[in-house]
């Protein structure tokens, strides 16, 4: 029998994300044979999130995986993204911290969902932290080299403290000459 389920769970990979109507029939025969498959579960959830767009359905698909199996690691990462889409801040807050905590997890990419996630709240220097610690748990070049990226994304979003001390050197200086004028 689970010769049967890991075929069917094999195409279904296989099939996403190029032919959906496969993928999930070959779900549909998986989750047959074992309707509580952290695997087809995930899966499942992940059509649900980046095809139909139904975050919510997509939620209770990751929720169950997990139930079933929490270092199932590979779908951490998934729901704490249909969280961010769907603006479930709190809740991608607590995945987030308790992903840290699973051994297994790729921590470099968690603490930069968790930059992410201050990022979207423009919480920017607590992005920017988060970022660091990502780099710190990074141990791929590539990966290293799309942090620089976000740094640069993050910190171009930030407002501008050199605008605002001109600004007011400008007035300061331009009062002090008005000054000068009326004595």
């Amino acid at each position: 029998m689970s010769n049967l389920l890991d075929k069917y769970l094999f195409q279904a990979l296989d099939a996403y994300p190029y032919n959906l109507e496969e993928a999930v029939e070959s779900l549909n025969y998986a989750l047959s044979y074992d309707e509580r498959n952290p695997t087809a579960l995930s899966l499942l959830g992940q059509i649900y999130a980046e095809s139909l767009k139904n975050y919510e359905i997509a939620k209770e698909f990751y929720q169950q995986a997990l139930a079933e199996d929490m270092y199932a690691v590979d779908v951490y990462l998934k729901y704490i993204n249909v969280m961010l889409w769907n603006e479930d801040y709190m809740e991608a807050k607590k995945l987030i911290d308790f992903a840290l905590t699973v051994k297994g997890t790729d921590k470099g990419v968690i603490y930069l969902k968790k930059a992410i996630l201050f990022e979207r709240k423009k919480n920017y220097k607590k992005a920017l932290q988060y970022v660091k610690l990502a780099k710190e748990n990074a141990f791929d070049t590539e990966f290293i080299n799309d942090l620089k990226e976000e740094k640069g994304r993050i910190k171009s979003k930030m407002p501008e403290k050199k605008k605002a001390n001109i600004n007011t050197k400008t007035s300061s200086s331009s009062s002090k000459k008005s000054k000068k004028k009326n004595k």
